[in-house]
């Protein structure tokens, strides 16, 4: 007899506390279901159930054997869904969390691809500049920035990106240009409002000490595009990413405050759930932006 159908047929039983219970779980016959485990005790060479008129038990063998059958038939239901899964077409909604400068700039111009190249997905997109809890707030997946707090998740790098501080030409003529870290604290820095730390810049000197920065500027607002636009205009020093600066530096627009300082280099991961496989709808948006990032990153958006 099948070695599989014998242990689904014991650990039925045990589930089911009875033969008859368990028939019906199974859709075959009580004698059926007797016999497969008859021939899984004969196999084994040992008494797994204690059989009286009233009820069936396992044995303190069987008790043990359950345990790990049942964990190979978790296994094995896992597998076959894990195959079905693969081949199934992606589908459903992809609820998304996605930080609002890479949503805006990065994601909404390729998103359109995506659902042209599977019609059956329909997004849900929520753009936020806060930590978000996947499972618990029901997002799919995340895309996160930086260095990753959460090991929980399972995480997958698309692509790079660097921070810098940047200012424009008219501005580092109007007040001079920061020859060190310490000259910050005399110039107008504009800052994000929604970091943990408050208007704090976290940077490296050339010798490698980590330092911080507290000064306060013009503006704070939740948005890199504006503090991009508000350093443009001259309005004080930005510590952005590569994403957002790249072509306004290009340009012209802006440049980097002190060029001698090291480079922050920053991932940009898709992070999503634990588990065994994962959903088609999500393997399928990550593949797509894996690809869509291939030839992205710092210096080159």
């Amino acid at each position: 007899m099948d070695r599989l159908t014998e242990m689904e047929a014991f650990a039925t039983v045990v589930d089911q506390g009875g033969f008859t219970d368990a028939a019906k779980k199974m859709g075959i016959s009580k004698s059926a279901v007797s016999k497969h485990v008859s021939s899984l005790e004969a196999r084994l060479g040992a008494r797994l159930l204690n059989r009286t008129t009233r009820r069936v038990s396992p044995t303190e063998i069987g008790l043990a054997y359950y345990d790990r059958a049942r964990r190979v038939l978790n296994d094995a239901g896992e597998a076959d869904a894990l195959v079905t899964s693969m081949q199934t077409a992606p589908s459903g909604l992809l609820r998304i969390s996605v930080a609002t400068d890479f949503g805006v700039n990065l994601l909404s111009p390729v998103l359109g691809d995506f659902l042209q190249e599977y019609p059956d997905i329909t997004v849900n997109m929520v753009l936020n500049n806060r930590y978000v809890e996947l499972i618990s707030e029901g997002f799919d997946m995340a895309i996160r920035v930086g260095e990753l707090e959460d090991s929980t998740l399972r995480a997958r790098k698309l692509t790079d990106t660097t921070k810098r501080m940047i200012g424009s030409p008219e501005y580092f003529k109007k007040y001079g240009r920061p020859q060190k870290i310490d000259d910050l604290n005399t110039h107008k820095l504009l800052h994000y409002s929604n970091q943990s730390s408050g208007n704090v810049w976290k940077l490296t000197a050339p010798s490698g000490e980590k330092r911080q920065v507290r000064t306060a500027g013009w503006l704070t607002v939740n948005d890199g595009q504006s503090l991009l636009n508000a350093a443009i205009s001259g309005l004080g020093i930005a510590y952005l990413p590569s994403f957002l600066y790249t072509d306004a530096m290009k340009e012209g627009l802006v440049e980097e405050a002190i060029p001698d300082l090291p480079v922050e280099n920053l991932g940009i991961y898709a992070v999503y759930p634990p588990g065994r496989f994962t959903q088609p709808k999500v393997r399928a948006f990550i593949d797509f932006l894996v690809t869509s990032f291939a030839n992205k990153g710092p210096d080159i958006w």
